[in-house]
This record gives structure tokens, sequence and C-alpha cells, in this order.
């Protein structure tokens, strides 16, 4: 802009100088005067209108161009800071997201898990009330039928009270109110009295028992000695349940290397594919008919699972449809993890 109005200023005292010569080439002083004034103010006129106000104008532009570059330049010199927080707020939709589905999920699981802890307590419940209000109204002078309804009341009050401690077991397993006492012990003759223990139960229904390990050789393991024997006692149980009569169960443990491998083979009706994944849900059943047969609460592989996985194992299960099932896994030697 300076130069610009020196440019006026130069072009101004072109004006002059024309005007002096003017005054020499004519004498009259006011008439010279006039001619300078005139000249000037026309010279600026010329220049201001034509040349310095578009020059203005373009400046002007420039000048807004200036600064629309200025921010941009900002923008672009803060786009680190704007990606940092556009990904902050997509991480925080994103975590709000997976809440609100972890919540309605969590959500369906308690209402599935109320519905059949009420459904597992009413069934033996209302049989117990009916068998007693039969006694009561007569039958319990009739010999023929006292004694039975009398053991079918007990059985169910046996019922009731299993499923209580089981429901106890998996609170307490899933609030971490459980703690494993973890010490090392030969597992060999743990898993040889829990067979012996289930050799009733196993004779009541026809299946054959037994136990492979090692004979006279110790098999050191580290972890809670009754958690796992509860493991092992739930697997032979379930095993026993669903094998048909003439049918063979087999608990088996095994030395592999810095593990010990644990295993439940049947020869019993085994699981179709579709129902593998589930079976380790709270109260998931394969076949609702036969469990309510065989009796059970149906948090028993459940509480298997957790056990399993607090001892930094994973529980395996290989099954055919009509041969059998196999439930495998294996617990630490060393006591590292």
């Amino acid at each position: 802009m300076y130069s610009l109005r020196f440019q006026l200023l130069l072009s101004a005292l072109i004006a002059a100088v024309g005007g002096a010569t003017a005054f020499y080439f004519h004498p009259s002083f006011l008439l010279s005067l006039v001619i300078l004034l005139g000249s000037v103010l026309l010279s600026y006129g010329i220049l201001y209108f034509f040349v310095y106000r578009p020059l203005l104008r373009i400046q002007r532009v420039v000048d807004a161009q200036e600064d629309k570059l200025s921010v941009l330049r900002f923008i672009a010199s803060s786009s680190d800071e704007f990606q940092r927080l556009s990904t902050s707020f997509n991480t925080m939709l994103e975590s709000f997201r997976a809440d609100i589905i972890r919540m309605k999920k969590l959500e369906g699981v308690r209402s599935e898990f109320l519905g059949n802890v009420s459904h597992e307590l009413r069934t033996p419940l209302f049989s117990t009330q009916g068998l007693i209000e039969t006694l009561l109204h007569g039958a319990v002078d009739d010999k023929k039928v006292n004694r039975d309804f009398l053991a079918k009341a007990l059985n169910n009050i046996e019922r009731l009270n299993s499923l209580l401690e089981e429901l106890i077991d998996i609170s307490r397993i899933e609030s971490g109110e459980m703690k494993l006492r973890l010490r090392y012990f030969d597992i060999v003759p743990m898993l040889r009295a829990a067979v012996a223990d289930m050799q009733t139960y196993a004779g009541q229904r026809e299946i054959v028992l037994t136990f492979v390990g090692p004979a006279d050789t110790p098999l050191e393991v580290f972890g809670d000695k009754e958690r796992l024997r509860q493991v092992a006692v739930n697997l032979m149980e379930n095993a026993i349940k669903y094998s048909e009569k003439g049918g063979t169960v087999v608990l088996s443990v095994s030395d592999a290397g810095d593990r010990a491998e644990i295993a439940v083979k049947d020869t019993g009706i085994g699981i179709a594919p579709q129902h593998l994944p589930r079976i380790f849900e709270r109260f998931y059943r394969v076949d609702k008919d036969r469990s309510r047969d065989v009796g059970g609460s149906g948090l028993g592989l459940a509480i298997v699972k957790h056990i399993v996985e607090a001892h930094g194992s994973t529980i395996s299960v290989k099954s055919t449809v009509g041969i059998g099932t196999t439930f495998a896994f294996t617990v630490s030697r060393t006591g590292v993890e």
C-alpha cells in the first residue's frame, strides 16, 4: 500500500511539473495556478478511481485469503489433537455400546437363571408337599404305600439340599468368595477313593465303574484336593446318569510331563454337536425329559468348568451320539503356571 501511495504522490509531482511548464508558457499567475491544481486533482482522481481502488480491493481479497490460510494452517497444525479427540470419543461410544449389550445379556441371563432356579425348587417341593398331604390324609396307616411315600419325600428333600449346596457353590465361585486351598498332594489315592465312593450309585444303575492310573507310582499335583475331588465326582455322576444299563464309565489319570491329565470316559448316549458349546451353562440340559428322570440340579458341569479354570486349565469334551462321551482336563504338577 505504501508503494501505491508513493506512486500517487509521484503522479502529483508530475502534474505539478506540468503546471509549472504551463506557467512558463502562460505568464498569467492565476491561470497557471488553476491549471496546476486541476492537473493535480485530475491526476490523483484518475489514479485513485482507476488504479488505487481496484488494487485496494485486490489487496483486501488477498488479506482475506491470508486469514483463511492461517485458519487452515492452525487446523492442520492441530490435526493430531482433533484426531486424538475423535479417537477418544469413538472409543467411549464403543465402550458404552459394549456395556449396554453386556447389561442386556446379563439381564437375560439373570431372568433365565431365576426362572430355572424357581423351576428346580418348585418341582421337588410340590412333589414332597403332595406326598406328605397324602400321608396325612390316611396313607400313613397304609403299610403298602407309607414307606414308599416317605422314601420319595426323603429323595426330594435330598435333591433340594443338593441343589441349594450347588447354588451356594456356584455363587461363591462366581463372586470370588471361594478361595482354592492349593497344595501338593498325590492325586491317585484321592481319585481311587472317589471311584470307590461312587460304586454304590453305579451299581444301582447297573453301570461298571473302573479306575485306571499308576499302580504304585505317586503322581503329585498342585491343586485344591477337595475341589478336584468334586470335579471328578460330578463328572462320574453325569457319566453314570447318561449311560444305559450295562455300560461302562472309566476315570483315568496319567502323567503328562509337568501336568497330570484326568479323564472320564463313558459309553453313554452321547451329546449332539449343536449342544456341545452350551453344556457348561448353568441349568442347560441336552435331554430335559431324561434329566427329570435321572435327577440332578443342572449345575454340575458349570461348577466343574469354574473349578478347572480356577486351576489354570480348561476342560475339553469329545462326544459321539450313541457311542459315548469323554471329558478331560489337566492339573499342574509344578505349581508354576
